[in-house]
């Protein structure tokens, strides 16, 4: 087998393993990581964030966009013997006792619009680089859950084959007990080696059910991650492949700074706090706006009747009624309403400002620890394959020596050992590695 750029799979051990099976309806790592992207708590927070800071952006135009409204009103009085004496030109007047009935109809239409506000101009473009920021956060916590959801799904698979490498493991130690029982019997070995079979039998009974016992608990924690009940997780495909990648550290690094949408929302967090920070200092300012109203055909009638007279009527009617306003408002005291706005707003740059750059200042190092890791995960591959192959190898001498009788059935115990040892270190590191490649795929901005 070549070092690298090789394509390695279990099936090289499926005899030591007792085979590697997949059935046609078991969850693949794929749909795994769909299954949490549509389930997963962290991405219901992140579209509720969305929402909100939609909500933001749209609460922000009610400043810029025009208000209009529309009412129809319909109103009367009643005035029941009314009476008493006014007063006209200084000569007094006896009113007699009447009764006075009036209707109106009045359909309006208003409308008012601040044209030059500079706050609510800031506050959208606040609102707008908000909703950028929570689209990106959304993206951000899309690509961790998918990283999260992959890594839960190879413990998964990990445990599942490392489990039947302590089960085979389990079955040769009571195949080796039950061969040094019967050497003991004809007094070929001593009973401190029936004894030491005895231990490693027991040890490797302690192995298997910890091994078993440890695939329920990397199913729940998928299923958990997976945002479903682990009883309806089903099979989980335990085909187990990688290839081993090269990675440019400067060029994963150029495209985690174009591509990280962390990082990008952060920026965006920070542009949308700078523009508050102006719609607060712009509250000090005064600003215009226009209003206008026009009552479209009012319509009115009246009744009046006097004590001993008939009845008189009128009806008043026009085609329309228009009013105007333009005016300019200045807050001049508002009891430091806007000294607390602007306060508040420094504080959020500060903190937005030291956020981005915290994950700007260390995004270098992230990627080269990432890649440090992957790398390292590698070369831990070749040497447990280096490893399984001389175990394999030792185990076929061994084997071949203890059935002529040049080698005793503890060195044949311990080839054996050797061997299950590597096998689940090459189970390790290749989990290791699908791991590590969705890592570095995350860390370069992509991966969800």
């Amino acid at each position: 087998m070549t070092r690298n750029a090789r394509t390695i799979s279990l099936v090289l051990t499926a005899a030591a393993l007792g085979g590697v099976a997949r059935t046609a309806a078991a969850l693949t790592v794929e749909e795994a990581v769909k299954m949490a992207l549509e389930n997963n708590s962290q991405i219901v927070q992140a579209n509720a964030s969305l929402l909100d800071a939609r909500s933001g952006l749209y609460s922000s135009y009610t400043g810029l966009m025009p208000r209009v409204t529309a009412d129809y009103t319909r109103s009367g009085s009643l005035d029941s013997k009314s009476r008493g004496t006014r007063v006209f030109g200084g000569v007094p007047f006896n009113i007699p006792s009447q009764d006075q009935e009036v209707y109106s109809t009045t359909p309006t239409l208003s409308g008012s619009w601040s044209v030059l506000n500079l706050t609510a101009l800031s506050d959208w473009s606040s609102a707008r680089s908000g909703l950028k920021a929570a689209q990106l956060s959304r993206k951000a916590a899309r690509q961790a859950v998918a990283l999260d959801a992959r890594g839960k799904y190879y413990e998964v698979v990990k445990a599942i084959h490392l489990a039947r490498v302590s089960s085979e493991a389990l079955r040769l130690s009571r195949d080796d007990e039950r061969r040094v029982r019967a050497l003991f019997t004809v007094g070929s070995v001593s009973r401190g080696d029936l004894l030491k079979a005895q231990v490693r039998t027991a040890q490797s009974e302690l192995d298997s059910l910890a091994r078993h016992n440890g695939i329920s608990a990397s199913r729940i924690t998928l299923a958990t991650a997976l945002g479903v009940e682990e009883m309806k997780l089903g099979d989980v495909d335990t085909v187990l492949t990688a290839e081993t990648r090269a990675y440019d550290e400067a060029q994963i690094l150029a495209e985690a700074e174009r591509a990280r949408p962390d990082i990008m929302a952060a920026r965006s967090q920070w542009n949308a706090a700078k523009a508050s920070l102006r719609a607060a200092n712009f509250g000090r300012l005064p600003y215009l706006w226009v209003s206008g109203s026009t009552d479209l055909n009012p319509k009115s009638t009246s009744k009046t009747t006097v004590a001993g007279s008939n009845p008189v009527s009128g009806r008043f009617e026009e085609d329309a009624a228009y009013r105007g306003q333009i005016g300019v408002t200045w807050n001049l005291a508002n009891g430091l309403t806007n000294e607390a706005a602007i306060a508040s707003s420094r504080a959020r740059v500060l903190r937005a400002q030291d956020a981005y750059e915290l994950l700007h200042r260390n995004l270098a190092s992230e990627v080269r620890q990432t890649l440090l890791t992957y790398r390292e995960v590698v070369e831990g591959y070749n040497v447990a394959q280096r490893a399984l192959d001389s175990a394999t190898e030792n185990m076929k001498l061994t084997q071949q020596k203890y059935n002529v009788g040049s080698a005793t059935i503890l060195e044949l115990i311990d080839a054996q050992v050797q061997l299950q040892t590597a096998q689940s270190n090459v189970v390790s590191a290749l989990a290791g590695m699908r791991v590590g490649e969705a890592t570095v795929e995350k860390v370069r901005g992509s991966g969800d």
